[in-house]
């Protein structure tokens, strides 16, 4: 008699060329992730081989119900690390049956941005910092704290070891190997300040494949906590109090950032980032205002500063930077719960196209 791991473990090579393709969109909250399969003939490489699909609207918060369907459209593939073998995961973005972008789509407009001619000539490089929290699934209280109490204050959590410091390595390990398996370019992992929370980093990655790969990292984190049965948040305050928020970093550069003499056109991108500081910050994440309060390594929010080397800034050089002449500069403004493809595309605007 099989067991029922051994049936979801089921090598379907062995019996047919048949594959499943898991496609994931982004629902009507803009966080919440959405995803159903369905069965290819063979296996598939590119985007372009792969069908057009559609969904009911009206039950994510996209679509009225008497004009509900919703068409996805395949953009990214990566393989999928839970049925294995030839079977992938597909990153979409959704259209009315029409063909226009629905208004929760952030992929289309980022698309035309890193489409520009200016854009791509200066090929952006992106790393971004997801940070996140693990919640017991019952009470929604952070993994390893009392159930309705408090650990002791932060100061050895950080990239800490050991039973009373790491809560859920088991989950960021599986994270972090899963991704690697489907072909995302994640650089690293690390436990964060607060008990609980925990990073990972995905990038270097170019222009949109950026809002692509940590969408589909965060989405094989929901489906790994899912197995786990411990919920996962993106809040970028889970904690009210002296405890740190949860941002989503975003480490950016352009070629000419990376050349020789490229200190001085950071520093003019970061000018102009500062103009737009409103808009960025509208932009930035739901509830980013509980997390910039100038405490807990963040700038205000109604303050633009940046310094080399500050961690209390709304952008930060590195010292690496400064020294070399060239590199890049870190975004610490966004929050964690911010949508890759508006924060990436809208930094290349306004440093790239945005003429003041």
């Amino acid at each position: 008699m099989s067991l029922l791991s051994d049936l979801i473990n089921l090598n379907l090579s062995d019996t047919t060329e048949k594959v499943i393709a898991e496609y994931i969109w982004v629902g009507g909250s803009g966080m919440d992730l959405r995803s159903k399969a369905r069965t290819l003939p063979g296996p598939v490489s590119d985007p372009s081989e792969l069908p057009k699909w559609n969904y009911d609207g009206s039950s994510t918060g996209q679509a009225p119900g008497e004009d509900s369907e919703v068409i996805i459209y395949p953009q990214a593939i990566f393989k999928d690390p839970f049925r294995r073998g030839n079977n992938i995961l597909v990153i979409c973005d959704a259209y009315t049956p029409a063909g226009k972008p629905i208004p929760t789509n952030k992929r289309h407009a980022a698309a035309e941005i890193f489409s520009h001619p200016d854009v791509v000539a200066e090929e952006p490089w992106y790393g971004i910092e997801q940070e996140y929290t693990l919640l017991k699934k019952e009470v929604h209280w952070p993994l390893g704290w009392p159930v309705g109490g408090f650990p002791g204050p932060q100061g050895p959590y950080y990239c800490g070891v050991g039973a009373d410091k790491a809560f859920g390595r088991d989950i960021v390990d599986a994270h972090y190997k899963a991704c690697l398996y489907a072909g995302v370019n994640i650089s690293g992992i690390n436990g964060e300040v607060m008990p609980g929370q925990w990073e990972f980093q995905v990038g270097p990655a170019v222009g949109i494949s950026a809002g692509d790969e940590l969408w589909v990292a965060r989405y094989i984190l929901e489906r790994i906590t899912e197995i786990a049965g411990v919920v996962l948040s993106f809040d970028p305050k889970p904690i009210q109090g002296d405890w740190n928020g949860a941002g989503a970093h975003t480490n950016y550069s352009t070629k000419s950032m990376r050349n020789d003499g490229g200190y001085e056109v950071i520093k003019k991108a970061i000018e102009k980032l500062g103009k737009r500081h409103k808009e960025h910050i509208a932009a930035y994440g739901e509830g980013n205002e509980r997390r910039l309060t100038g405490r807990h390594e963040t700038a205000d929010i109604n303050t633009f500063l940046w310094g080399v080397a500050n961690r209390g800034a709304s952008i930060r050089v590195g010292r690496d930077t400064e020294k070399a002449g060239k590199g890049y500069f870190e975004d610490r403004r966004p929050a964690s719960n911010m949508d890759p493809y508006v924060v990436t595309s809208m930094i290349a605007d306004t440093t790239i196209l945005w003429k003041p």
